[in-house]
């Protein structure tokens, strides 16, 4: 699916965009399945293990920011998750033997559809190694102005910044308080059946969708097999039944990577919408209500 020279852009940049690999009956499907979770939202009030609800969300109007987990709830999301195109790429990324870290689907819908503050996914589950990355799998046209994600180039090989606000993790950085130069962000844009890969460490977030088209995006995180979380592994027969290419290892690969531990916990758990609701500072919040 890629050539050596998206796999030099991918490690030079931080992130890449591959056009196409979904087929239309996965792509059909997928968006049919996400209608269907929006749709069974109306019957929750509040946000639980399947729901990430949006401010506003009503029983006769049910408004998503968040479906966690979708491999956990439907076959089609785990099937996907090993389709062999996704997993012809991953392999050319990560090496042969892969593991899926985890999944879930960002939904922004228009004019209301939620930022996310910059941040870097590493801060959240720092491993041994960090060969890993997330895939985004693009349900909708990403564009700008339905707020596509935003990649900040060649800050996957930077320092690992604070994501605290009053000594407790609340996922995100602080604009106000670091050298990032947020100018040089790259929106990551491509036509629905696209994915995009963004390193670990790689600085993104999104903007609120301001325009009137939805974008769903489905969301795996990948590792290397031998990628082991430093929060450790409470179940290894799950952890090792989350092997999408290869084989389970129980040699770590250490690496001088820079880690900074996300404790003291979020004082709001839940998703990143919810540890991010104690960030001092905001980026896209300011600069939307100054528009």
């Amino acid at each position: 699916m890629i050539s050596a020279q998206e796999v030099a852009a991918y490690h030079r940049n931080g992130v890449l965009v591959v056009q196409d690999v979904l087929d239309a009956a996965q792509l059909r499907e997928a968006r049919r399945l996400v209608d269907e979770f929006i749709q069974k939202a109306g019957a929750v009030a509040n946000h639980n293990d399947v729901y990430d609800l949006e401010p506003g969300h009503r029983p006769d109007a049910p408004r998503v920011r968040r479906i966690k987990t979708p491999h956990k709830h439907h076959p089609f999301f785990w099937d996907l998750a090993r389709s062999p195109r996704l997993l012809s790429i991953l392999q050319a990324l990560l090496g042969p033997a892969v593991r899926l870290h985890g999944s879930k689907i960002n939904l922004k819908a228009p004019h209301f559809g939620s930022p996310v503050e910059w941040h870097q996914d590493w801060a959240f589950y720092p491993h041994t190694n960090d060969d890993i990355l997330a895939v985004g799998v693009m349900l909708d046209d990403c564009t700008v102005e339905n707020g596509a994600m935003l990649v900040v180039p060649d800050t996957h090989r930077g320092v690992v910044h604070d994501h605290h606000a009053d000594g407790y993790f609340c996922g995100a950085m602080d604009p106000t308080d670091c050298d990032v130069d947020f100018g040089a962000a790259v929106p990551v844009t491509g036509k629905a059946g696209a994915m995009s890969f963004h390193h670990v460490r790689a600085v993104h977030g999104s903007a609120q969708n301001l325009s009137d088209k939805p974008r769903a995006l489905l969301l795996y995180e990948f590792a290397a097999s031998n990628a082991w979380p430093l929060s450790g592994v409470a179940d290894l027969a799950a952890f090792n039944a989350r092997i999408v290419a290869g084989e389970p290892t129980i040699i770590p690969r250490l690496t001088g990577v820079p880690v900074r531990m996300p404790l003291p916990p979020a004082p709001h758990q839940g998703s990143i919408y919810e540890n991010q609701t104690s960030a001092k500072n905001r980026y896209f919040g300011a600069k939307q209500s100054a528009a």
